[in-house]
């Protein structure tokens, strides 16, 4: 039997021992049948997305299915006719469908649209080469530049398709360097660091703070503008220091470094459409509060465009990252699971966190997302937590204090993005990885400082964003 198949069995033998052991033996009192196997399946979820005997993606397809099959509307009749009174609360069917065409896929959806059409008309390279003429020969203001630029594509691009883009355009680049030069690990690294710290800066920068928009509703609900105005100064400062500390470990020894980048701005008509279209929706995003449509209807007009003037075509629509769509469809249809089962609200009541200090809740919310954020997908992690917070978020009286739900939501989600310490933490890791430019030591240096300073920015923000009412 080949590691993968171990590996599952493993993951589904667990969930049915949780499926199956009575609830006597399990320290929640009260379970419904339902509970139970949203529990099974919150578990064989969480065991395939850390293992990983099959794609992430596709074991967020496996629970959506396995979900209508065993606590939808729609299930198989013998598992979803009521059995008694302790039988628990069964899901529409057209609610776990209806994750496929969530807001938040949408909006996602209308990033990926923003990011292929810049690549095909060569807006990212355009940009690349007049943001980057400003700094200079000096490598160290160089490898900033290449830093600030990579974390601005990463707020509106997909994290692994800039880091792939800034490490082509970073080729030539090493090329000046002596092979023996710390200079090269410290560019090299500065790419996938650059787009993971990059990705916090707006909801569609990454897939975590996509789904923290899911949760992120009512009165804890937060703006694309609103988002930016934290986001993006604690962006900028992170990038400093993560570039300071790239340069105290690995000096370059270089004083002077050509660079040139291929790829000028086209002038075509369609060219001219799509950054037109570009700005135009980053400047809705940021104005919602004076036009009135949300993130998600905004998102739609690029794909509306693009679409209806052929600038993305049927063969364009073939290489569209879908998979990171169902990945993001699968987390959702999850934490919907967990939310109307009743299932975390009953595990968050059966634990005294009213008996704990909000601080310590919030320290352990950000260290236990940014530990498992290191060793498993951002996104797998931040599918696990988020319907977990939010509910310890809304129950526990004593986090109103310091902002409940919202503030354990965007800590959550924030630290999930800081996991860089391994070249398995996030796909930019793997992509610097793969060069074989840097060794997983050299990763490991860096991250985890970057990670336990982003974790202390973290808690201070959520404490200035307090402070000033807006949590």
């Amino acid at each position: 039997m080949n590691p993968k198949a171990k590996k599952f069995l493993l993951s589904l033998s667990v969930a049915l021992f949780i499926l199956f052991l009575p609830a006597t033996y399990i320290p929640i009192e009260g379970l419904s049948i339902i509970e139970q196997r949203v529990m099974a399946l919150f578990v064989f979820a969480a065991m395939l997305w850390i293992l990983e005997p099959i794609p992430i993606f596709a074991t967020s397809i496996l629970i959506i299915v396995l979900e209508l099959l065993t606590i939808s509307t729609s299930g198989i009749k013998l598992l979803v006719n009521n059995q008694g009174d302790n039988f628990g609360t069964i899901l529409a069917y057209k609610d776990i469908m209806g994750t496929f065409a969530s807001p938040i896929i949408l909006l996602f959806l209308g990033g990926f649209f923003l990011a292929m059409a810049s690549t095909k008309y060569r807006l990212d390279q355009g940009l690349a080469r007049v943001l980057l003429k400003p700094f200079g020969k000096n490598p160290k203001m160089i490898m900033l530049g290449l830093m600030i630029i990579t974390a601005i594509f990463s707020m509106f691009m997909s994290n692994t398709a800039t880091t792939a883009m800034m490490l082509a355009i970073l080729a030539p680049v090493l090329g000046y360097f002596d092979l023996k030069d710390p200079g090269r690990i410290a560019f090299a690294l500065s790419i996938p660091f650059a787009a993971n710290i990059g990705g916090i800066g707006t909801p569609i920068g990454t897939p975590p703070n996509a789904l923290a928009m899911k949760y992120l509703t009512g009165e804890n609900s937060i703006s694309f503008g609103e988002w930016m105005a934290f986001g993006i100064p604690f962006v900028f400062i992170l990038l400093i220091i993560s570039w300071l500390l790239l340069l105290k470990f690995f000096p370059p020894k270089a004083n002077v470094l050509e660079i040139e980048i291929k790829g000028k701005f086209m002038t075509s008509t369609k060219a001219l459409i799509v950054y037109f279209t570009f700005g135009l929706t980053i400047l809705l995003w940021l104005t919602d509060f004076l036009h009135g449509m949300n993130s998600y209807t905004v998102a739609m007009i690029p794909v509306a465009i693009f679409l209806a003037l052929g600038i993305i075509t049927k063969e364009d629509l073939k290489k569209m990252s879908w998979d990171v769509l169902w990945l993001v469809s699968g987390g959702i249809a999850l934490g919907m699971a967990l939310e109307k089962s009743g299932l975390a609200a009953h595990m968050v009541s059966s634990i005294p966190f009213d008996s704990y200090s909000p601080f310590l809740i919030v320290g352990i919310a950000v260290l236990l997302s940014n530990l498992m954020a290191n060793f498993m997908s951002h996104t797998a992690t931040a599918n696990l937590l988020l319907p977990i917070v939010t509910a310890v978020g809304v129950s526990v009286i004593s986090l109103n204090t310091l902002g409940g739900a919202k503030m354990l939501i965007l800590a959550t989600t924030m630290a999930s993005s800081l996991g860089m310490a391994l070249p398995i933490s996030s796909p930019p890791n793997a992509l610097a990885h793969a060069t074989g430019m840097i060794e997983s030591k050299d990763m490991s240096k860096v991250g985890v400082l970057i990670g336990i300073i982003g974790l202390v920015m973290v808690c201070t923000l959520m404490c200035i964003l307090r402070l000033i009412n807006f949590l």
